[in-house]
């Protein structure tokens, strides 16, 4: 019995049996493990155990065909070789200049080349840092691949020897095949190697020439500072005489090459700047094109006055240029001498086209002459060394430029320039001149040769800037004209105040960009700007803040901002800053309010996040307030909750009417603390929000302006009041600002012995003309009565 059941258990137990024989076969060929069976075949079937095949083999097979596809998806990606060996080229091409500028025997470069010339060197050694860095890494990964390919081919086990009884033989042709995709690979990648080496070595030599020039160039520039006002050539009397051709030719190239370059490398940099500069510039000539077309059109139709301007024309082409011109040092500030020398050439031809007209043909003499002495300034500069010759050619040049300071610009500034901007301007143009004149003889020839060309460039650009606040006030002219014309922004405010702000900005500016060229042309630009900027930077305390002035100055600029704009946003709202006429309601959303809240709450997370204040602190400064609520500040606080709660209740808008109290007047202003009613004799009244709300008001304008007034009179009691009714009536509906829809009423409201009381009321359409209504129907009916014998009691 239990044999029996030992045999059913065992039949059932077979495919169970089975399925786990081949899920352990499928398991072990997946893993490439090698098949272990229960017996040994070997000795069933007499093969010999040579047969098998080992897992090392297959491994090292492997192992070599993923570094082969390794190397070549890796010797197909570009490692920026090419890039790195053209631009490579470029420093190279760039530095040699310098190199023969700096190199040049019997030269002195000023210091604002020596500084162009660091910043180039500045940004060619991070350039090449970087690609130094790159081919490095570069090196690293093409060795380290190369190493394996080597170890791979000096792999005993994927050699296959003649002879070879092993299991090996079975594989030869995969070997074989495999030996001839490392020697592949291993000859790519030494070619590789050796390029990346040799580019490596090269920018690594590169890099030293550059850091070499760096460190002469620091100091030249250094000796340049340190020996400004001593002296570095002879006295003029014992200067040579020998003109030096090879020498002078020599520095000719070397000048030319250098600030080439210094331009040529400026202007690539800076293209983002100049793309802004140059946007902005067509949106001015945009602007004006644009305005003069729509007078043109109002012109024609006769609804505006001819527009006469000098320095505007209907297509503004040249006075597109002044200002691109005149603002080019704001946007590239870090310019070079050369730059400014060119820009300002510029400005001078713009400048001859556009005051070509206004010169008399005396002043153009003195004004073409000007040019040439500029151009030869220049080219003077340029070659100046210390023969006699050259220093006296620039000696009388200076004398030249005194002479046109003395003679021409005097008259040209009560032509063409405002005086109080150009008189200090010439005054110190002269003292310039005469200070190159006495430091050239006394051989400090780089100085002189500075203060020479600063003091011509800062005369030409002071005349462009003026012609520019006169540009810019003319815009500024045409566009308020329009603008007055279609009711738009300017109709509400005070433009003579809109004029007076804008010439102050316009004068502000110019006087930055004078000052800005004037320090770049002296070469001190640089040094101002990190002595302000450590000035901003530098940490201070006070107690356990610690701040900088740059916050400070954030937050101040920003609370300002903010400040100037809630007062303004009204503006964008129809609200006029013109005194009202009080013929005319203009109803306001008070969501200007919410506008004003939203400005200042925004205005003041700028500004505490600009100053840098912690949270901690801040947190410590809010606590403090809410003493101070707790305290002495609950008025405070409620009126700020009533403006918010009057902002979303609307109970009134700007501009409606109202009576609060004894006072009756328009809403002028809705604020955050306070409003503004303005009453009707002329006087503003400042009522805080919370009386506002805690108050009876009286809104007269809720839903119209319309208002129904009254007037009461005696007459005799003969009068006939049916004819002096109708009379009545036909006279008020003639009167102007009546509702004509609704008539007026004529009431008894008493009756004595002798007179006889009536009381008229009309609807009329603004409450703002109630008084004048009734002065002028009791005027109306006065002589109504007097011609028909009404007696009036």
């Amino acid at each position: 019995m239990m044999f029996q059941q030992y045999n059913n258990l065992s039949i059932s137990y077979q495919p169970v049996k089975k399925l786990f024989v081949k899920l352990a076969l499928i398991i072990l060929f997946l893993t490439g493990a090698k098949p272990v069976m229960a017996q040994d075949t070997t000795k069933s079937t007499g093969n010999p155990p040579a047969l098998t095949i080992p897992d090392t083999l297959l491994f090292k097979i492997q192992k070599a065909q993923s570094v082969i596809t390794e190397i070549k998806a890796a010797n197909k990606k570009n490692s920026g070789a090419n890039r790195i060996r053209n631009g490579l080229r470029s420093i190279k091409a760039s530095i040699a200049p310098i190199s023969a500028d700096v190199n040049t025997p019997n030269k002195s470069i000023d210091s604002k080349n020596l500084s162009s010339y660091g910043l180039i060197l500045d940004d060619s050694q991070e350039k090449l840092t970087d690609w130094r860095a790159t081919l490095s890494k570069a090196n690293n990964d093409l060795q380290s691949r190369l190493d394996e390919v080597l170890a791979l081919s000096d792999d005993s086990l994927l050699i296959v020897a003649g002879n070879d009884t092993t299991q090996k033989k079975f594989y030869a042709g995969q070997l074989s095949s495999l030996k001839l995709q490392l020697q592949e690979a291993g000859t790519l990648t030494s070619a590789k190697l050796d390029s990346v080496s040799r580019l490596l070595a090269d920018v690594s030599a590169t890099s030293i020439s550059v850091s070499n020039l760096q460190a002469i160039i620091n100091e030249q520039l250094q000796k340049s500072n340190t020996n400004a006002f001593y002296r570095e050539s002879p006295y003029l009397w014992d200067a040579p005489t020998s003109f030096g051709a090879g020498n002078t030719q020599a520095i000719v190239k070397s000048t030319y090459q250098g600030q080439n370059k210094i331009f040529r490398y400026f202007i690539n940099s800076t293209w983002d700047n100049r793309l802004l500069l140059l946007l902005l510039s067509g949106l001015f000539f945009v602007w004006v094109f644009t305005n003069y077309r729509k007078a043109a059109e109002l012109l024609a139709d006769k609804q505006i006055d001819p527009i006469r301007f000098e320095n505007l024309k209907p297509v503004p082409i040249v006075a597109s240029l002044i200002v691109y011109l005149n603002l080019t040092p704001l946007f590239e500030p870090t310019s070079p001498s050369l730059y400014i020398e060119v820009t300002q050439f510029l400005l001078l031809m713009v400048l001859t086209v556009h005051l070509w007209k206004r010169f008399t043909r005396h002043d153009l003499r003195f004004w073409l002459l000007n040019i040439a002495m500029y151009v030869a300034l220049i080219v003077v500069n340029a070659l100046l060394n210390d023969s006699i010759f050259i220093r006296l050619a620039l000696i009388a040049l200076n004398i030249g430029f005194l002479y046109i300071g003395l003679v021409f610009y005097p008259k040209l500034n009560r032509e063409h320039i405002s005086q109080g901007l150009i008189n200090p301007v010439i005054r110190l143009y002269q003292l310039l001149q005469v200070l190159a004149i006495v430091l050239n003889v006394f051989g400090r020839i780089s100085l002189a040769k500075t203060l020479g060309i600063t003091a011509v460039i800062g005369l030409v650009q002071v005349i462009g800037l003026g012609v520019f606040i006169q540009i810019m006030m003319e815009g500024l002219e045409l566009q308020m004209r329009l603008s007055t014309h279609a009711k738009g922004i300017f109709s509400r405010v005070n433009t003579d105040h809109i004029r007076g702000s804008f010439q102050r900005i316009l004068l502000f500016v110019t006087i930055s960009l004078w000052l800005l060229v004037f320090f770049i042309n002296l070469g001190i630009a640089n040094s101002l700007f990190n002595f302000f900027y450590q000035i901003l930077v530098r940490p201070r305390s006070f107690g356990s803040i610690t701040f900088t002035l740059s916050n400070v100055l954030s937050f101040s600029i920003i609370v300002y901002l903010s400040s100037l704009l809630q007062k303004n946003v009204s503006l964008l709202f129809g609200e006029s800053k013109l005194p009202s006429t009080g013929e005319q309601v203009e109803h306001i959303s008070s969501m200007l309010a919410l506008v004003r809240l939203v400005i200042i709450i925004a205005g003041v997370l700028l500004a505490v996040a600009a100053s840098g204040i912690s949270v901690d602190k801040l947190t410590v400064v809010l606590g403090a307030l809410s003493v101070g609520i707790g305290l002495g500040m609950q008025n405070i606080v409620s009126n700020f909750v009533s403006g918010i709660i009057l902002i979303f209740e609307k109970p009134f808008q700007i501009g409606d009417y109202i009576e609060l109290a004894d006072k009756k007047g328009m809403i002028h202003d809705i604020g955050i603390r306070s409003s503004r009613m303005k009453t009707v004799q002329g006087s503003e009244v400042i009522i805080p929000n919370s009386d506002l709300l805690a108050n009876r008001l009286v809104n007269w304008t809720s839903n119209s302006s319309n208002l129904k007034t009254d007037l009461t009179f005696k007459v005799g009691a003969d009068t006939n009041l049916p004819a002096l009714t109708d009379l009545i009536k036909k006279e008020v509906v003639e009167i102007q600002g009546v509702v004509k829809t609704i008539p007026p009423e004529v009431l008894v409201t008493a009756i004595a012995a002798d007179s006889i009381e009536l009381k008229v009321q009309v609807w009329i359409t603004s409450v703002y003309t109630e008084a004048s209504f009734k002065s002028q129907l009791l005027q109306q009916l006065l002589k109504l009565f007097s011609e028909s014998g009404i007696k009036v009691v």
